[in-house]
């Protein structure tokens, strides 16, 4: 656990890329493999369940720590992490540990078919062995909200660079449920070709954002594929062996969530990867991102729920065909054996093949993006006709053009402390806007601001505070910020009485008072404004008439 929680303290100290590189390094090639493994695990981001329910975790930190709970609440209120401030509590060690990091695990693992006598006494026995530095890291992993600042990606050159295996050949090996044992990550880092995984998936090609808005500098409209982006669940749908799975970005197993998407599969050849995305739809158009969210959510899928959510996937790329793997093919060639896929499996309503957007000239082109939100889309995707399927963010082939997003001016009224290095400032704010007179919470957003606004804006929150709930200060109406978001709609669980999707802050309105943000009416009439669409329907590609149909919008100005 020592090496480990020294490996966690250097990478969250680090600024520099090499640095992280050169201690993850370091630490793969000392460590066992089994500690190794779980090492990895961590670090790319899996979790394991939470062991220990956070109530008796709080209990028995307080008893051993000898505080009330009220001392115990500040001092989570200062420190805005529940593992860290019971790290810092505990008295010292008794003991020096010298226990491997797997050996923890494997030992928490078991916690969960244990009475509560069984689960103090080992958690206890934990902590008095351990110095503060494991304890902070041993109590993440206890809770199941391990997290680091590192990307999968920085983790993977590391590991590379302590064993000699390619960075692309890792990230692959390492998709979808992979287990943490010492055998696995032998098979992990070694050179030979291993058995193949019938559920494999492959890594996502990722798009960076065209933040300019500006597509003419990406070249002639002729060299690129334009197509709608979606608001949905990326996924890769795999048919090997009669056997089928549905992966999400998220390398989550979703199969079972989805029963349509999986009788569709049954209707694709063995030896067949598609990539691409699952809609919530209903009468030719995309349904709100918020209607598949009890699709992931509710352990059990009943008729109402299947039949308020009814789902498309809506195929981008084919990469496996014939069981052969085609991702270094043009993306024109594996479009035009997508097309054939999907047409030879058109008779099930259950997919569609993303539609083309065509343009004489990046002129049309943006003409036809700027009409996004009228499908029901976020605006476009351009994708180089030329370009190979590739892992992860990689810039230069694949961009997302989105439109403009919503916005709405809005009243600060409450904030809390946020996590990590942010713990002692006030950073996730609550906004309201006005509904009869009174401001009514209407979003949350913690990001947006710069780090000398957000010095500014929590010395004035503190200069203003009103009422406490647990973490909670209410604050007095004053400051105005401008607020962005992709969707809208109606929702009876919050007091506006409107849910918006990903808000953010765009701007500090400090030319606006409270008495000037936006009413429940004007959000309304964006609402009315983003459900005033046409349904969508077919017709054959203008350009290729002889080709496979493809899908185009038809839409009334």
């Amino acid at each position: 656990m020592n090496q480990f929680a020294q490996l966690f303290t250097t990478l969250d100290e680090t600024n520099k890329t090499s640095g992280k590189v050169d201690a993850l390094s370091d630490y793969f090639r000392a460590a066992s493999p089994e500690d190794s493994a779980w090492a990895l695990f961590f670090l790319t981001g899996r979790r394991l369940k939470q062991a220990v329910p956070t109530k008796l975790l709080r209990a028995w930190a307080m008893e051993q720590a000898g505080i009330p709970d009220w001392l115990f609440q500040e001092s989570y209120d200062a420190v805005g992490d529940l593992a860290e401030t019971i790290a810092l509590l505990l008295p010292p060690p008794t003991g020096v540990d010298e226990t491997a990091l797997h050996h923890w695990v494997d030992r928490m693992n078991d916690l969960r078919f244990q009475g509560v006598e069984e689960q103090k006494r080992f958690v206890l026995e934990a902590w008095s062995q351990l110095g503060t530095p494991e304890r902070f890291v041993w109590n993440k992993i206890l809770v199941g909200a391990f997290r680091v600042g590192v990307s999968q990606q920085i983790v993977l050159r590391g590991l590379s660079k302590a064993k000699g295996v390619d960075v692309s050949q890792l990230t692959e090996r390492l998709m979808g449920d992979w287990k943490p044992s010492a055998e696995s990550y032998e098979q992990l880092i070694s050179a030979a070709t291993e058995q193949e995984n019938l559920s494999r998936l492959f890594p996502f090609f990722l798009a960076h954002s065209l933040e300019d808005g500006d597509p003419t500098r990406l070249g002639p409209v002729t060299d690129w594929q334009a197509e709608w982006k979606w608001d949905g669940i990326r996924c890769q749908v795999i048919r090997r062996q009669g056997e089928t799975w549905l992966w999400s970005r998220g390398e989550e197993l979703i199969t079972d969530r989805f029963p349509e998407i999986e009788s569709l599969a049954h209707a694709l050849p063995n030896g067949t990867v598609i990539d691409g995305e699952i809609l919530a739809w209903a009468d030719g158009r995309p349904l709100p991102f918020l209607q598949l969210q009890p699709r992931i959510t509710r352990k059990t899928l009943t008729k109402t729920i299947l039949r308020k959510a009814p789902v498309v996937l809506m195929a981008y790329d084919l990469l496996e065909h014939q069981g052969q793997e085609i991702r270094a093919l043009p993306l024109v060639e594996r479009r035009s054996l997508l097309e054939t896929v999907i047409q030879n499996a058109s008779g099930n309503p259950c997919v569609k093949l993303s539609p083309l957007v065509s343009g004489a000239d990046w002129l049309a082109v943006s003409a036809e993006q700027a009409r996004s939100r009228e499908l029901g889309a976020e605006g476009l995707m351009l994708k180089r006709r030329s370009s190979p399927y590739r892992a992860g963010r990689t810039r230069g082939d694949w961009w997302k053009w989105k439109v403009e997003p919503y916005t709405a001016d809005a009243v600060l009224t409450a904030a809390q402390r946020g996590s990590g290095k942010r713990a002692s400032l006030y950073t996730d704010y609550t906004f309201s806007i006005w509904k009869n007179g009174e401001l009514v919470p209407f979003a949350k957003a913690y990001s947006g601001l710069t780090d000398i606004e957000i010095q500014e804006v929590d010395a004035f929150l503190r200069k203003h505070m009103r009422e406490k709930f647990g973490p909670v200060r209410t604050v007095e109406p004053l400051l105005v910020f401008e607020l962005g978001f992709e969707a809208i709609q109606r929702s009876t669980r919050h007091k506006s009485g409107l849910a918006v999707r990903f808000p953010r802050i765009l701007r500090w309105r400090r030319d606006k008072t409270a008495e000037q943000a936006d009413s429940i009416e004007s959000i309304e009439a964006l609402l009315t404004l983003s459900q005033a669409t046409q349904p969508i329907s077919n017709t054959e590609n203008p350009e290729n008439p002889g080709s496979a149909s493809r899908e185009r919008f038809l839409f009334d100005l």
